[in-house]
């Protein structure tokens, strides 16, 4: 079963025209890594979640699924 940050993140991937391994790269990770946590196996690091959430201009909360914006 997927989480909310892998349906989020998988989501806004998708609507900013990324793939997978153009996200990988901006993130300095493999493309098996975001993979893993579009498909809900794997979880990121906070680190990692402040990045993502300035690459896609959103916040932490709403890649967590606790806020709609």
């Amino acid at each position: 079963m997927k989480n909310k940050f892998a349906e989020q993140l998988n989501s806004l991937r998708l609507e900013s025209g990324l793939s997978r391994s153009q996200l990988a790269e901006k993130l300095n990770v493999s493309t098996r890594l975001v993979s893993y946590w579009e498909n809900g196996q794997r979880e990121c690091d906070f680190d990692m979640l402040i990045k993502i959430a300035e690459i896609f201009s959103t916040s932490v909360d709403y890649l967590l699924g606790r806020r709609d914006y």
